[in-house]
């Protein structure tokens, strides 16, 4: 389990007669970029709840940097960072503000938290917009900004669930870039998105479809057992089978 920081064994999640996570099963290595994809209501959300701490599983096995998902899900919230596209910073907080709560809320100490706010800052260029409403930012601004946050603690481990939608190509590469840098730093980043192009960039990808991991494997070796051009042709060919609408 230690050469792990996800380890999933026939983990599942039902809603009453609804089976949304069905018995998936893999792992993830400490450092490693993972993609986990699948369409709207494949269970990939459900899933990453329950790695996450956020929803108990109903059956089946996991474990985040080596807590227990059903026994020890504070443990896994204070040892991992998150990210989405969704809701990710205050809006009515400025860049420094933001920083200072999320700060808090990972438990940085004072003198620890001033030393890296000064940091994050610096290498993302924000010094200037330290008291700029984070509302005011561009919204590829803000995921950087966002993802900065999301490791400011140092946490073994990241997921980042769609970070990069609605952002241009452009900025959408420059995040990746800072995805490269955490996981340089030892970080392992877990991440979910709907652009097949970003999934190219992952160590490994799995794709959900009906609520189980279809396969999973390197870009390279899934584009060559699908004799597929990309990713996102092996996603098309695997999602056409799928019998479950948007969940």
């Amino acid at each position: 389990m230690n050469d792990f920081a996800i380890e999933a064994k026939n983990l599942t999640k039902t809603f009453g007669a609804f089976t949304a996570v069905d018995s998936i099963s893999f792992e993830v290595s400490k450092g490693e970029i993972f993609g986990f994809l699948g369409a709207n209501g494949a269970g990939k959300t459900t899933a990453m709840k329950m790695l996450t701490g956020l929803l108990a599983p109903s059956s089946g096995k996991a474990f985040v940097n080596g807590f227990d998902v059903y026994t020890e899900s504070e443990q896994i919230k204070k040892s991992i960072g998150y990210m989405s596209q969704k809701f990710s910073l205050y809006n009515d907080l400025t860049v420094a503000e933001n920083i200072e709560f999320y700060g808090g809320v990972y438990g940085l100490s004072s003198k620890m938290l001033s030393k890296k706010t000064e940091e994050l800052l610096r290498s993302v260029n924000f010094t200037e917009l330290k008291d700029s409403l984070a509302g005011s930012l561009p919204l590829g601004w803000k995921q950087k900004l966002a993802f900065s946050i999301s490791v400011l603690h140092n946490p073994q481990l990241v997921f980042l669930d769609e970070p990069t939608g609605g952002v241009d190509p452009v900025t959408r590469r420059q995040f990746w870039e800072q995805i490269y840098e955490a996981s340089d730093r030892g970080i392992t980043v877990f991440v979910t998105t709907h652009y097949m192009d970003e999934a190219e960039y992952c160590d490994r990808v799995s794709i959900m479809v009906d609520g189980k991991i279809e396969v999973l494997d390197n870009p390279e070796n899934l584009k060559r057992s699908f004799s597929a051009n990309s990713v996102e042709d092996v996603f098309i060919a695997l999602a056409r089978g799928a019998k479950r609408g948007d969940s």
